[in-house]
């Protein structure tokens, strides 16, 4: 199996999990970026307050969402463009859960993705005084980048995973994630029956997702 994966970052609007403001997405085919994009997002209703500390790390304001694609509207496009991949975080916990706790806040269900955390990677692949993802990436070989720009974090991330499966000598995340003992986790029961009844009635779905330009690398 080649090293395949899709890098994913979210920022959120303040301290709820379900306010996504943007997300950055970054496709992998053995071991080279080959695909990029990211878009803003206009959070769920009842948790689109834009917190002054949020807003101060990500500079992503209100007005900047206004003409942006909800959650609901975004979802589609977001899992046509990861599709099977497993979904690399740096603290894949944070943005796993912003993925599940938007669609709760609009009613959807979750999509069923497996994840690999790359600061549990970089833990054990680097010796740093801090594993933070501008260091961990900087020692992946890829510094001096727009930290906390969705899509430039998920670059950064998935260069981390690149740098390590080299390392390693790991042909996928899955051996990557065996030779340092770290967990790949496993979707929850309940999103794989949901996937598998979203499966079901794919072709009797019309895609609601505005298009977003994907930017082809190579």
């Amino acid at each position: 199996m080649p090293l395949d994966f899709t890098a994913i970052d979210f920022e959120t609007a303040n301290s709820s999990p379900a306010s996504a403001c943007s997300v950055g997405l970054v496709r992998v085919r053995d071991g080279q970026v080959v695909a990029q994009t990211g878009w803003l997002i206009r959070p769920p209703q009842g948790h689109d307050v834009f917190n002054e500390w949020n807003v101060r790390i990500h500079g992503i304001h209100p007005h900047h969402v206004l003409d942006a694609a909800t959650w609901p509207e975004q979802l589609e496009h977001l899992c046509a463009f990861v599709g099977e991949d497993v979904l690399v975080a740096h603290n894949a916990g944070f943005d796993l859960n912003v993925l599940r706790r938007a669609c709760e806040a609009t009613g959807l269900e979750a999509p069923p993705y497996r994840s690999l955390c790359s600061l549990a990677v970089a833990r054990k692949t680097y010796d740093l005084d801090s594993y933070r993802l501008p260091m961990a990436a900087a020692a992946a070989g890829f510094g001096d980048f727009s930290h906390h720009d969705a899509l430039a974090d998920a670059r950064a991330c998935a260069q981390i995973i690149i740098d390590a499966a080299r390392r390693a000598t790991a042909l996928d995340v899955m051996a990557l994630a065996g030779a340092l003992g770290v967990a790949l986790s496993a979707p929850l029961a309940g999103e794989r029956a949901a996937a598998a009844a979203r499966a079901s009635d794919a072709t009797t779905r019309r895609p609601h997702a505005r298009r977003r330009s994907v930017t082809m690398v190579g």
